[in-house]
C-alpha cells in the first residue's frame, strides 16, 4: 500500500512530469517525501514562491509542456496569485499544487488555513480540494485535460496533509492527448476570397499561433502571398525578424509605425490571435476591418 501523495507523484509520472518547481513547508512535506523517492522528476528550489510559478509558467511557454509548481498552505498558496492570474489570462498551462491542513481542522481558526479554492477559483480553468486518496488519480488526470485544451491556462490542486498520509489504491489513469479539428471547406474557401479580393491585407499573429507551432507555416504564407506580418507581445519571433513582410510587435500602450500600418490596412487576418494579447480597439479603433479569424478556439465577441 502506498500514501496518498505516492499516489499522487505517480500520477504525475504518468503525465510524463519530468521538472517540477518546488518550495517546501509543512504542509506539503509528504508530496516532498515522495518526490525525493520519484528520481524521474528533476525539483526545482527557488527563493520565492512568486518566481517559482513563474517559472513553472516559462518552462510551459517553451516546452509546450505543462509547466508543475508546488507549495505549502498559507502564505506559500498565496505569493501564486499572481503568476497563476498571469498564466490564466496568457494561455500557458501550469499546474498549482497547494499542501493544505488536515480535514479535521478546516472548521476551526487553524493556523495558515485559507479556503484555497475560493483563492484559486477565479484565476484559474479549475480548482479541486483532494478529500478522499483514492480520487487522486482522476483529478490528476482532469487537472491535465483542463491546463492543456484550448485555451490552456492555469489549473489549481489542493491536498490537505491528512489526506496525503493515508493509505491509497489505484493506479494512474493514461495520458490520452486529444485530436484537434480542422476548418470546413465552406470557411477555408470565404476566408480564401477575401485574402484574394483584398487590396492591403495584413496578418496579425497571437501565443496560439506560438503554441501550435505554426511558425513556419505563417512565414510560408506571408512569403508567398507577400502579406506583411504583425505580432503580438506574446507571439515575438513567430517569423524571423529580419524576414522582409516582418512588420515585428504591435504596441500597446504607444502608437507607432505598426500601428499606422494596421490603420491603413482592410483585411485584418488574427492567426492564434486572443483579445487578451491586444485589445482590438488598439488595432481596430474606427471598426473598419474585414477580420479572418484562424485559431483552435472560436473568435471572441467584441463590439
Amino acid at each position: 500500500m502506498i500514501s496518498g501523495a505516492e499516489l499522487f507523484v505517480k500520477a504525475l509520472k504518468a503525465e510524463h512530469v519530468d521538472t517540477i518547481f518546488a518550495y517546501p513547508g509543512g504542509q506539503a512535506i509528504d508530496l516532498f517525501d515522495a518526490l525525493y523517492g520519484e528520481k524521474s522528476i528533476h525539483v526545482i528550489l527557488p527563493r520565492h514562491e512568486q518566481g517559482l510559478v513563474h517559472a513553472a509558467d516559462g518552462y510551459a511557454r517553451s516546452t509546450k509542456k505543462t509547466g508543475v509548481c508546488l507549495v505549502t498552505s498559507g502564505p506559500g498558496a498565496t505569493n501564486l496569485v499572481t503568476g497563476v492570474a498571469d498564466a490564466n489570462l496568457d494561455g500557458a498551462p501550469v499546474l498549482a499544487i497547494t499542501g493544505q491542513v488536515a480535514t479535521d481542522r478546516m472548521h476551526l481558526t487553524a493556523h495558515q488555513y485559507l479556503d484555497l479554492e475560493k483563492v484559486f477559483e477565479p484565476i484559474t480553468k479549475r480548482t479541486k480540494q483532494i478529500l478522499r486518496p483514492d480520487t487522486v488519480p482522476e483529478i490528476v488526470r482532469l487537472a491535465f485535460k483542463y491546463a492543456e485544451s484550448e485555451k490552456p491556462g492555469a489549473v489549481h490542486i489542493d491536498l490537505p496533509d491528512n489526506i496525503a498520509k493515508m493509505p491509497a489504491q489505484g493506479v494512474p489513469m493514461r495520458r490520452v492527448v486529444p485530436e484537434k479539428g480542422i476548418a470546413s471547406y465552406k470557411s477555408i474557401e470565404r476566408a480564401a476570397r477575401r485574402i484574394s479580393r483584398a487590396k492591403k491585407p495584413l496578418i496579425l499573429a497571437g501565443y496560439s499561433a506560438v503554441r501550435d507551432g505554426a511558425a513556419q507555416a505563417i512565414t510560408d504564407f506571408a512569403t508567398e502571398l507577400k502579406i506583411p506580418v504583425a505580432n503580438t507581445m506574446m507571439a515575438k519571433g513567430i517569423i524571423p525578424f529580419d524576414n522582409p513582410y516582418s512588420m515585428w510587435t504591435i504596441g500597446i500602450p504607444q502608437r507607432d509605425y505598426i500601428n499606422q500600418i494596421f490603420d491603413e490596412a482592410d483585411t485584418i487576418i488574427g492567426i492564434g490571435y486572443d483579445i487578451v494579447e491586444c485589445f482590438p480597439r488598439k488595432w481596430n479603433p474606427e471598426n473598419n476591418h474585414k477580420i479572418i479569424h484562424i485559431g483552435n478556439q472560436a473568435a471572441h465577441i467584441n463590439k
